[in-house]
This record gives C-alpha cells, structure tokens and sequence, in this order.
C-alpha cells in the first residue's frame, strides 16, 4: 500500500503550515494511520518521513513514542480502557478484565474475526468522569459492566 495522492498532497499542505516540518510531524502521522487502516506499518513511516523531509528515525521515534499511534494491526473498533489513577481507583482494571473475557483476548491482542483490539492506556483525559474507555474515537464514561456490555452489542 502507498498513501493516496491526496493524502501526500494533505501531508504536504500541513508540513507548509508550520516553520519546522517536525511541528506538522503528529498530524501528518494521524493522516496516515487512518488511511493505512489504523496502524503504521514501516513502509507509511517511510514516505511521511519523505514528505516531511525528516530523518526517518525521529519520525519512527514519534509514532513508537505516542500511545495513540499503532504499530501493529489493528482490529476494526481499538477499545483502550484507562487505567490511570482515577479509573483504577473506580475498577477500571476489573472493567478490563471483563471486557478480556467478553472479547475472549488479553490487552495487547485482537479477536480472531479482527473486529476488535483491547489495549491498556494510561489516560484517556476524562478524570473527572472515571472510569473510562476510548472505542475508536469515541469516549464512553461512568463506565460499569453492563454499560460496557450495552456499547459492545451495539457495535457492528
């Protein structure tokens, strides 16, 4: 796969926004990882670093550095389940272990039909509405076992 022509002409257009191409660095990893299926395999860090005319080091080292870039496949719906300070003290991590049985996988992995991938993430910015879940781009809050059953049914 190659990014589209369009979206190398959206890369190109963001790194000419900024003074430094490496400020324009995350969005442009954004762009890719959507179109690449929400991940970054070696070949999309390879052309954003040619667009962006940066050394592919320090564009591999971003996209491994932030947690909401994927290096890996990922399966159709990304749960991320937060398990910093305020989810934990609210069960987060019993939150996650049901939603491992549920799914039948272990942080880190994805179902084997590859509808979804469950990872472990240490802050989602929702404190104040503990315990919380990322799916895709949506953040679901106050979450309970049930709720986290009603959300998963209802996802296609």
């Amino acid at each position: 796969m190659v990014l589209s022509a369009q979206s190398q002409a959206e890369i190109q257009r963001i790194r000419d926004e900024y003074p430094d191409p490496q400020s324009a660095l995350l969005p442009a990893l954004h762009l890719a990882q959507k179109e690449y299926g929400g991940w970054l395999p070696d070949q999309a860090l390879a052309e954003v670093a040619g667009l962006m005319a940066l050394p592919l080091t320090q564009v591999a080292a971003a996209a491994s550095f932030y947690t909401m870039f994927n290096r890996r496949p990922v399966g159709k719906h990304l749960i991320q389940v937060c398990t910093n300070i305020s989810c934990s003290l609210l069960g987060a991590e019993h939150l996650l272990d049901h939603i491992g049985r549920k799914l039948g996988i272990k942080p880190g992995e994805t179902t084997k039909d590859g509808r979804f991938s469950l990872l472990e993430v240490e802050c989602l910015g929702s404190c104040g509405t503990a315990p919380v879940m990322q799916i895709d781009e949506t953040n679901y809050e106050r979450l309970t076992n049930e709720r986290i059953d009603e959300i998963l049914t209802g996802l296609s």
